[in-house]
Order: C-alpha cells, then sequence, then structure tokens
C-alpha cells in the first residue's frame, strides 16, 4: 500500500514539475517578444481638383474621403457627413456632371475631376433654379440633407434629359417620362428624416418643367 502511495505521489510531483518547467520556459519566450514597431506615417500626395470652377492643389493623405477634402481641407461644409457609409445621400455633390456620395470615394481618385458642390451651384444673391424652388415649395425643415437633395436633383434632371432609364422606367426605348414615380425612384439614395419628401418632388417637378 504504501509503495502504491509512493508512485502516486512521485507520478504527481513529475507531473507538476513538468508543468512548472514548460511555464518557466515559455515566459522568457513572451518577455523577449519583438516590441511593436511604431506605425509609419502615410506620406501626403498632391491632387489636383478643379471645385467649383476654381483650380484647387492639396496635400491630402491617401486615405483622404473626397468628403473629407471638401469640408476639411477646402472648408467647402455646404456638404454634409451624415451616415459616412453611403446609405443617407447628404454627402452628395456632382463629379463631371454625375451624382455621387463624396464619402464612398476618395479624393485621389478624381485627379482633373471637376466638382461642384453646393455652394458652387448658386449663391444667396444669385440662387440656383433648385434652390429656388426647393424655398418656394419648402423642401425642406431641419434642412441637413437639403445641399445633397439638390444637388442630387440638378443631376438627376440631367440623367433623364440624356435618356437614362430608372428601374421604374415602363419603356427603356423611350424618354423616361418626368412623373412623381420616375423622380421618387432615382432620388431614393437621398434621405430626408423630416419627411419633406412631397415638397421635394414639387420642387423638382418646377424646375424639370422648365427645362
Amino acid at each position: 500500500m504504501n509503495e502504491l502511495c509512493d508512485v502516486s505521489l512521485s507520478r504527481r510531483n513529475l507531473l507538476i514539475a513538468g508543468a512548472l518547467s514548460a511555464t518557466t520556459t515559455a515566459v522568457p519566450l513572451t518577455a523577449e517578444a519583438q516590441p511593436a514597431q511604431a506605425a509609419t506615417p502615410p506620406v501626403p500626395v498632391k491632387v489636383s481638383l478643379v471645385v467649383n470652377g476654381k483650380p484647387q492643389l492639396l496635400e491630402l493623405d491617401t486615405r483622404t474621403t473626397l468628403l473629407d477634402a471638401l469640408r476639411e481641407h477646402l472648408r467647402l461644409t455646404g456638404t454634409k457627413k451624415g451616415c459616412d457609409h453611403g446609405q443617407c445621400g447628404a454627402c452628395t455633390v456632382m463629379v463631371n456632371g454625375r451624382r455621387i456620395n463624396s464619402c464612398l470615394t476618395l479624393a485621389v481618385m478624381h485627379e482633373g475631376d471637376k466638382i461642384t458642390t453646393i455652394e458652387g451651384l448658386g449663391t444667396p444673391d444669385k440662387l440656383h433654379p433648385m434652390q429656388a424652388a426647393f424655398i418656394k415649395h419648402d423642401g425642406y425643415q431641419c434642412g441637413y440633407c437639403t445641399p445633397g437633395q439638390i444637388c442630387s436633383a440638378v443631376a438627376m434632371l440631367e440623367e433623364i434629359k440624356q435618356g437614362i432609364p430608372s428601374h421604374v422606367s415602363t419603356d427603356l426605348n423611350t424618354q423616361p417620362l418626368l412623373n412623381a414615380a420616375e423622380l421618387r425612384e432615382r432620388m431614393s439614395g437621398n434621405i430626408c428624416r423630416c419627411g419633406a419628401y412631397s415638397n421635394i418632388i414639387d420642387a423638382i417637378t418646377e424646375v424639370g418643367g422648365r427645362t
């Protein structure tokens, strides 16, 4: 019986000794791990843009979005940062005449492009017809989405002029109609949290009917 106890104790001591040995062996490896290297600072690059008709030369981190370049570097804060994920449309601007979500594209991708923001459409003394129509029809409440709505609406009417169809166009071989269904579909990427949609459609319809 005593012999069995001695064997059991010896086996237990052996296991404990082995575990301690493994632990002490592993600790120095962890302690001697290579120190984390400092992150390499980004190297800015030069980007040439034509913003609202004026040439602009910026030095930007390559990760800078077009939205941040406009707001933070050029101080054109009319373009709003809403969701920053391309879901609300508040940051809509026009690039070479086409509307885009400026939060989803990098500034360095637009070398030489012509960019129009809400500031480039009109001024308080000389409003763009779409800006005037939004005021006339109360196409906004809080106004946060309004710059993106207006830029999107201006570009969208050009799409209709060019005959570009939408998902609700009944005949892809004919000029799309300027009706509420078409306008709602084409403006669906611009969200108004205040719910001024019917007034926005009225404003766009008035401007579209003149052109």
